[in-house]
């Protein structure tokens, strides 16, 4: 079954994973081993590790009521209980957004909920995810499928409360159902749920997120500007039997369509409940053609390729799964959406990975195996002279001692003058830092609080946050002047460095800011489109209002800091791989040194000389040999690059 296939490819995801993470434990004890570790060298092995053990698959499903959402993720995750576990039914059922993940740190499994009245302060979700105080906490006992379904329908509770209130909490009455009192409304009991429990899938690092209709994704703007945005794959949800419906569109076009970038063209249209289009009289050919043709148009709708709509059936692909009826499973048509969030979420990831971790190891491991095949040549070099200079080597025993001492000298000047460059590149990093400083940020926040505050007018809200973003947008225009001076001081070192080894030239790594600049970009672009709507908004929304720039001011302090962190990074790192060039070097030159000297003191007889230099060239063979197997391995393709060679091979052969 294709589920089987997703399980396994995501197991051979994570099994590369710790083969990563065992190559460069070894890697670093290989390191102290032959006298080259450094702390530049040891930092950048300690951010590669961090990155492989924390890393995780976000899938987002995005969509209005009744488009069948839990349902498919019933089918996804809890096919194997032989019911349905999330609550599935005609209507609102899910008002709450919902994470589901596996926490390994926890003893047990868990669903904790975050009360509604939450939104009334401006505290984010993020920031109360750090506070478990704030949130409900039930226990889940995944042994117990009864159990486990009173405690999901936990997460679907909704409150009756006066209008007034509702609004203040940021929702619109006309999407609210009415309560039995016709002054009170009906609303969902909690802001948030996070739901940890064990499942092969989520065991290896696949988290979902499960979000309610467009109502709440206007409400809690978390959502749409940090939850979203941070997902690698999006799964638009619409119904075969509705179409695209206007406020299917209205979602598209304000919440999803602008997630195609964030997700790297992982955004997908699921065409779900097509078992309303089967019809046993017309035939196979019949149904095919209008799920085709459904597809067709959906794509037309929405702007994006056809093949990016997946047309399925998520309640017969629940019910084929617990009947263990393949043929069933097949007509769902629920396959092509698993194997096409193995490939193409893995993919992103691996690549991801290969960018971050691999390539960066991989050019300290070349350093490292470059000098001590120098230091194993010189071994040669010297041997060679020894047996040459039968009588009297000792003399050419001192003098090898002075050419190296000679070459340590050189290497240490050079070290210290890239020590230098450091200090000056450092310094350079401060005024980076400056041109973003923690204080500046605060002097615009205050200034658009001040003018929030104040504001009484739609206008005046208006300018307020345009003169925020204009101002920040302008910090990192300055910002990108001193850029492109430490880039053009980091590249002139570099430039020298290749002249003087042009067998060993390297790339100077470019301080890029484009990044940033885009992501300040699209949250303009939101806060935008959310100054568009004040219009529409009850003047008594003041408090969504308030929430919303809360949010967003979090967002811009985030990308202030990331960025503040980034310079920081790259000031410190910018020359470490020239670092270590000439440590390394001089490390090198200085063991080599130690074991001239013991040779030289040693009143041994030639033969004895040549032994020695001859296990020690032995010894850096073996330590060769050792660094040339952790390229290998580190050098192995990811397991879907691995899986799509053999597949073109196999096609070559076959040809």
């Amino acid at each position: 079954m294709s589920m089987e296939r997703l399980d396994r490819q995501v197991d051979a995801y994570v099994t590369w994973k710790r083969d990563l993470i065992r190559e460069i434990t070894r890697y670093r004890s290989w390191l102290a081993h032959n006298r080259l570790s450094s702390e530049a060298v040891e930092s950048r092995l300690d951010r590669a590790l961090r990155i492989l053990r924390t890393d995780h698959i976000t899938m987002a499903f995005v969509g209005e009521y009744s488009r069948g959402k839990t349902e498919l993720i019933n089918s996804l995750l809890f096919s194997g209980y032989g019911q349905r576990i999330l609550p599935s039914r005609a209507g609102r059922t899910t008002m709450c957004p919902t994470e589901l993940f596996f926490d390994p740190r926890s003893e047990r499994s868990y669903i904790r909920l975050l009360p509604i009245e939450s939104r009334l302060e401006d505290t984010s979700i993020a920031q109360l995810k750090r506070t478990p105080r704030h949130w409900l906490n039930i226990p889940l006992d995944p042994q117990d499928p009864d159990e486990m379904v009173e405690a999901f329908t936990q997460v679907a509770m909704t409150k009756a409360m006066p209008v007034e209130q509702a609004i203040q909490l940021g929702f619109h009455p006309d999407a609210l159902e009415r309560s039995d009192d016709p002054a009170e409304v009906l609303v969902p009991a909690w802001r948030h749920a996070l739901v940890n429990f064990d499942h092969p899938l989520l065991r290896q690092g696949l988290r979902i997120l499960d979000t309610p209709g467009l109502n709440a994704l206007g409400s809690e703007p978390e959502l749409t500007l940090s939850m979203l945005p941070n997902a690698q794959a999006v799964l638009f949800m619409l119904s075969a039997d509705a179409g695209v419906t206007a406020s299917d569109m209205e979602i598209w076009q304000q919440h999803v369509r602008q997630l195609d970038v964030d997700t790297h063209g992982n955004l997908f249209a699921v065409l779900n409940k097509i078992d309303v289009l089967w019809d046993d009289l017309a035939g196979d050919d019949f149904v095919s053609d209008a799920i085709r043709q459904m597809r067709a148009s959906t794509a037309q709708q929405l702007g994006i390729d056809s093949e990016h709509v997946l047309p399925l059936s998520a309640k017969q692909a629940l019910l084929a799964k617990v009947r263990g009826d393949q043929a069933l499973l097949e007509r769902s048509q629920i396959e092509q959406l698993e194997q096409l969030l193995a490939t193409r979420i893995l993919a992103q990831k691996e690549r991801l990975l290969e960018e971050q971790v691999v390539q960066q190891v991989l050019a300290l491991l070349h350093n490292s195996q470059h000098v001590l095949n120098l230091r194993r040549d010189k071994v040669i070099e010297q041997r060679a002279l020894l047996d040459s200079h039968q009588q009297g080597n000792g003399q050419m025993l001192l003098e090898l001692t002075a050419r190296t001492r000679h070459d340590h000298n050189r290497h240490h000047k050079r070290l210290l003058e890239l020590r230098t460059n450091q200090h000056l590149l450092q310094r350079q990093g401060e005024l980076l830092g400056a041109a973003i400083r923690a204080a500046r940020l605060e002097e615009h926040l205050t200034r658009l609080r001040r003018s929030l505050t104040g504001s009484l007018t739609t206008l005046g809200i208006n300018l307020a946050i345009l003169h925020f973003f204009r101002s920040v947008e302008q910090d990192l225009n300055a910002l990108e002047l001193e850029a492109a001076r430490a880039n053009k001081m980091v590249a002139a070192i570099y430039n020298r460095h290749n002249e003087e080894n042009p067998l060993q030239g390297i790339d100077a790594p470019q301080f890029e800011i484009q990044p940033f600049q885009r992501e300040l970009r699209s949250l303009q672009l939101k806060a935008d489109q959310f100054r568009l709507q004040l219009k529409t908004l009850l003047t008594e929304q003041r408090t969504l209002t308030r929430r919303f720039f809360a949010t967003l001011v979090q967002e811009v302090i985030g990308l202030h800091q990331r960025l503040r962190q980034e310079a920081t990074r790259w000031a410190g790192d910018a020359l470490t791989p020239l670092l270590q060039h000439s440590l390394e070097n001089k490390q090198q030159l200085e063991t080599h040194m130690l074991r001239l000297k013991s040779l030289a003191q040693t009143n041994q007889q030639n033969s004895q000389r040549g032994q020695l230099l001859t296990r020690y060239c032995s010894e850096l063979d073996q330590q060769l040999a050792q660094a040339a197997e952790m390229l290998r391995a580190l050098r192995l393709p990811a397991p879907l690059r691995r899986q799509a060679k053999v597949v073109s091979l196999t096609g070559a052969a076959r040809h």
